[in-house]
């Protein structure tokens, strides 16, 4: 029997089926600018404590500012038991009373009411969300004085194997601390709720569920380097398989002072979709090297459209399968290898904003040349699929 596949948002109403960025599922990729995070509290130093102490003294310090975000909707999510009550997760981000969790955990919310480890609930306000990054701000009047907010570590120091915690409220067990490692890094999966991907997402094999979202993937100096935000099962269950995913935090140091002070983020648009050259388009397309971004569409009106950027025109057939042939294949940007179709989404994404002109260099027709892209805002749904 042919195992089914699911990515699952882990708010503890909501579920989603999500796409790829492979070549058959074909994504867009964007970005914007980088404001700075909040106040870092002390961290402790767990280089001289043994693990089962570091954890110990994780849960103390951290456990305080991470919440229980209750949702009220004048409708149930399709999934939901019908009471119109969701859950999920988040954590204290600034001394202001800014609480940082998913978006799809407040989506089509009415009512959020956040609820601290000591007991004390507080009407929550949203600020601001970003479906692309499955990202939201929360704010409350007053958060318990003597809490601290959690501070965000660099998601980009990280490395696979690297002991990581996560605190949340599985299926509503509120203060829940497991742990794990980082499983793996630079994922690039669908956020859900919008066309778009996430890039350099963190894969973790920590015990994440529903209930879960919104909540901090820790390390062990209690640094947040991402929110737990989905999780991958190969049984249609929704439960944990030792697969998870969390938006990483230089993502979030990017976004969230953008909802604070504008109530959404901008991110940068190339406009084109595609995948990683493999053997068969490079066998199609007669390139010397398997490695680059293949554009296999150039969105119309779009910034790389404009720059004269060419897509596919027709197919072949490699094998039995169709290939496409005759676009353009992007080995640099600015001056930086890309090897992958992720490579290019991930500059474009986090290195990048709008306005600003980039160099590509390009393979067409078996030659290489330099092409300028001035990237734009990304548009929305309805101006991407009329």
């Amino acid at each position: 029997m042919k195992r089914k596949i699911l990515f699952i948002a882990l708010a503890f109403t909501a579920l989603f089926t999500l796409a790829c960025t492979a070549l058959q599922n074909l994504s867009i990729i964007g970005s914007a600018p980088t404001p700075l995070p909040t106040d870092r509290p002390q961290v402790f130093n767990p280089s001289t404590a043994d693990q089962e102490q570091i954890l110990i003294e994780l849960y103390r310090r951290a456990n305080p500012a991470v919440v229980n975000v209750t949702t009220f909707m004048a409708q149930a999510k399709p999934d939901s038991a019908g009471n119109g009550v969701g859950q999920g997760s988040g954590f204290l981000y600034d001394s202001q009373g800014r609480i940082v969790t998913n978006n799809h955990v407040v989506e089509n919310a009415t009512r959020v009411e956040v609820t601290f480890s000591d007991g004390t609930t507080r009407e929550a306000r949203i600020l601001g969300v970003d479906p692309d990054s499955d990202l939201a701000v929360l704010e409350v009047d007053m958060a318990p004085a003597e809490i601290q907010p959690l501070p965000l570590g660099d998601s980009g120091a990280l490395q696979v194997g690297q002991t990581v915690a996560a605190i949340g409220n599985p299926f509503g067990l509120e203060g829940t601390l497991t742990a794990g490692i980082v499983s793996s890094l630079g994922r690039v999966v669908p956020s859900g709720l919008s066309q778009f991907s996430i890039p350099q997402v963190i894969q973790t094999d920590a015990a994440i569920n529903p209930g879960n979202s919104g909540g901090p993937l820790l390390n062990l100096k209690g640094e947040v380097v991402g929110v737990n935000t989905q999780i991958l099962t190969g049984d249609g269950s929704r439960a944990n398989s030792g697969v998870g995913f969390a938006v990483p935090a230089n993502i979030i140091r990017k976004v969230a002072p953008s909802l604070i002070a504008n109530g959404s983020y901008t991110w940068p648009w190339l406009g084109v979709r595609g995948g990683t050259v493999s053997v068969m388009i490079a066998t199609a397309n007669d390139l010397g090297e398997i490695t680059g971004a293949y554009i296999a569409e150039v969105m119309p009106n779009g910034p790389a459209a404009k720059a004269g950027l060419r897509g596919a025109d027709r197919e072949v057939e490699v094998d039995g399968s169709p290939v496409p042939v005759g676009g353009d294949v992007v080995k640099a940007v600015d001056e930086q290898a890309i090897v992958s179709f992720d490579d290019l989404l991930e500059y474009i994404a986090l290195r990048s904003e709008v306005g600003q002109t980039l160099k590509l260099t390009i393979i067409r027709d078996g030659r290489e040349r330099t092409i300028e892209v001035t990237l734009e805002a990304r548009p929305s749904p309805e101006e991407v699929n009329p």
